[in-house]
């Protein structure tokens, strides 16, 4: 995510006065004074596929930001005291008059972050107003990534990220906000707009993965590995299953169209899907039945008893 200076709101605040003060001395354990504080405003993230073929939603970036207030700012995602330079105190969620890829309002959430002026601290300060120290990207965790084509968990749906279904792009919406770690300056961030370090996905940075790798033992990672394992497991099944219902619904009822059918099940998640196995199951037995009774010939008692009066 890019790092931006408040230029369209009158360039960086040099001095801070009034309700921002207040605001920032919420986190201090002293009343910080107007010449201690340096504060400048950073994108955190947006609505916009990233490269990841991710997203975050408007609503969960509402959530997001409720989240940011009061979290630190680090570099390259190092989870250490030592890499702690600024806080953010107040966000809020920015819409422009931009459209995204998928055609609807873009949005980004905005935090508004500060820092002691210190000696130490006066490097950093310079980069950020020269314009160097730029990008930054936020640690956080999501509930739920669900696919753009069917609404269904991605990963688990049968769509691919990044192709085109029927004319609609696939990519993962990220819902349901859970957590939000830190905010760190990176270097190349995820998204082009405000790069995205996000706990979840399937991208081999920024994910689960990358995080039992840094932070994680040795055996979370095998853990991590063997649920994997489960995990392509229940996509092979799903997809056995949704072949299954298809090929079912197709035998009981001869008026169904295989595309629709194939759409249609892709929205279903397991219990719906077991539910018209059964169902279609039993007329379809139901079906053969008739058939076979259909064409079967009549066998006489050998001791002639039906014509016995």
């Amino acid at each position: 995510m890019s790092m931006e200076r408040k230029k369209e709101m009158g360039g960086v605040q040099s001095v801070v006065t009034g309700e921002e003060l207040e605001r920032i001395n919420t986190f201090a354990k002293r009343t910080l004074s107007a010449d201690e504080v340096y504060s400048f405003a950073v994108k955190l993230c947006d609505n916009e596929i990233d490269r990841d073929g991710e997203r975050f939603a408007h609503k969960t970036l509402e959530e997001l930001a409720e989240l940011f207030v009061g979290k630190s700012g680090i570099f390259d995602h190092e989870w250490s005291a030592k890499g702690q330079t600024a806080r953010i105190y107040r966000t809020e969620v920015v819409e422009t008059a931009e459209r995204t890829k998928a055609g609807d309002v873009y949005c980004y959430l905005k935090g508004y972050a500060y820092m002691l002026r210190t000696e130490k601290n006066e490097s950093l300060i310079a980069e950020i107003e020269g314009g160097i120290k730029k990008e930054v990207s936020v640690g956080c965790s999501v509930g739920k990534s669900v696919c753009s084509v069917c609404g269904g968990e991605i990963g688990l749906c049968g769509h691919e990220k990044g192709k085109t279904y029927d004319g609609k792009l696939c990519f993962a919406e990220l819902q349901e906000a859970l957590d939000a770690y830190e905010w760190s300056f990176v270097a190349v961030p995820a998204q082009p707009r405000a790069g995205v370090m996000k706990r979840y996905g399937t991208a081999e940075h920024g994910t689960l993965r990358e995080l039992v790798k840094t932070h994680g033992s040795r055996a979370s990672l095998r853990e991590l590995e063997s649920m994997e394992k489960y995990a392509e497991l229940g996509k092979a099944y799903l997809k056995e299953l949704r072949s299954d219902v298809k090929s079912l619904m197709l035998t009981a009822e001869d008026r169904f169209d295989g595309e629709t059918i194939g759409k249609m099940t892709e929205k279903l998640d397991e219990a719906e899907l077991k539910e018209l196995q059964r169902v279609y199951g039993a007329k379809t037995a139901h079906v053969m039945g008739v058939q076979l009774s259909y064409g079967e010939e009549k066998h006489f008692a050998e001791d002639e008893s039906d014509f016995r009066v």
